[in-house]
């Protein structure tokens, strides 16, 4: 089913189709006065038809024109609102990021006198620790010394002994040797004869 514009439409474009181009002339050869009969006929027959569509194409630009400005005056506005909602945004994070920035740089100054304080503190008792770790290092030193001493003659008289004992089992151990050689030539002896004997 058609609406009643395009039967207009449709209308226009038989009305344009029968009406041939004024350009050329509409019969060849005919005279010039049958040519301007002619467009008084076609005019009567289809100029209201051909004005009334006119009007429309006219009425319906102007309401195109218009709807295209009210869609632009319309855009502004929007643009002109967002705008301002973002600007507002904008402040509202900048006034945030900057109270942010004041509650960290408060936070760095207190954690920074903590630190300094417990550093003072720390400071103090290393300085206890380096007193005492020295009176202990000389204490130590002390004891030491005395150790090294004790031990040193504990030494000195094991090494004595020692000494003593070496030279009485060097001397057992020359008479064992003057036995073992005596010994070996028994030996060897023994061994001579046994051999002769085997050979007779």
């Amino acid at each position: 089913m058609t609406s009643p514009i395009d039967e207009k439409n449709n209308n226009i474009d038989g009305v344009n189709n029968s009406i041939p181009d004024k350009k050329q002339p509409a019969f060849t050869g005919s005279s010039f006065s049958e040519s301007k009969n002619l467009e008084k006929v076609r005019d009567i027959l289809f100029g209201q038809q051909i004005r009334e569509q006119e009007q429309k194409f006219a009425n319906l630009e102007a309401l195109i024109s218009q709807e295209c400005a009210n869609l632009r005056e319309e855009t502004k506005k929007r643009l002109d609102l967002l705008e301002n909602y973002l600007k507002k945004e904008i402040e509202t994070l900048s006034e945030r990021l900057k109270n942010e920035k004041i509650e960290r740089d408060t936070s760095i100054n207190n954690l920074a006198a903590e630190q300094r304080k417990a550093i003072s503190s720390w400071e103090s008792k290393f300085s206890q620790f380096d007193e005492q770790t020295n009176n202990s290092q000389r204490e130590l030193r002390e004891q030491i010394l005395k150790q090294s001493k004790t031990l040193q003659d504990e030494i000195q008289q094991k090494c004595e002994e020692i000494l003593n004992l070496l030279q009485k089992e060097s001397q057992d151990l020359r008479n064992e040797k003057i036995d073992n050689s005596h010994l070996a030539s028994m030996f060897t002896e023994l061994a001579f004869r046994l051999s002769n004997q085997q050979s007779n």
